[in-house]
């Protein structure tokens, strides 16, 4: 697996956008009878592109739960544009979209070289271990002012 940033700008250049983009190939495992990869597998994947890119913010899940902190998630969406296949380079580009003090939005673009197979998002709410609702900005500013920092 290989994981790299791209920074992008708005038009006017001033807002940057952190993009982390992850690379792999489909496994067999992956596909169904016809080699083509199975729809839900496309959720699994976005777990890969946010499990990157909050580690590339120095935040693993692992840490995360150690602190008492957990991300359920209450809403995914996909769109399929076209079937990605066994053995292909798969690239997801993961970005944060929204951030509140209870709740993140992470956005996905799944690709092959520079087809768009699949696009969608993730909502996850801040919690503790015993899953009540938590403001992240108090519980760990930190984390918080490193996701904000890190929006579209």
């Amino acid at each position: 697996m290989l994981c790299f940033f791209n920074i992008k700008y708005d038009k006017l250049g001033l807002k940057g956008v952190v993009v982390l983009k992850t690379q792999f190939r489909v496994r067999y495992k992956e596909t169904d009878r016809m080699g083509i990869v199975y729809h839900s597998n496309y959720v699994v994947w976005f777990d890969v592109g946010r499990t990157e890119l909050l580690r590339s913010l120095g935040f693993n899940y692992r840490n995360l739960e150690e602190i008492g902190l957990m991300l359920p998630v209450v809403e995914v969406n996909v769109k399929y544009k076209s079937p990605s296949y066994y053995d292909d380079l798969i690239e997801i580009d993961t970005c944060i979209l929204e951030l509140s003090r209870v709740k993140i939005k992470f956005g996905y673009k799944v690709y092959r070289e520079d087809k768009l197979l699949a696009e969608g998002y993730s909502v996850h709410g801040f919690t503790d271990n015993n899953l009540k609702p938590i403001a992240l900005n108090k519980f760990n500013e930190e984390l918080y002012n490193k996701l904000k920092d890190s929006l579209v």
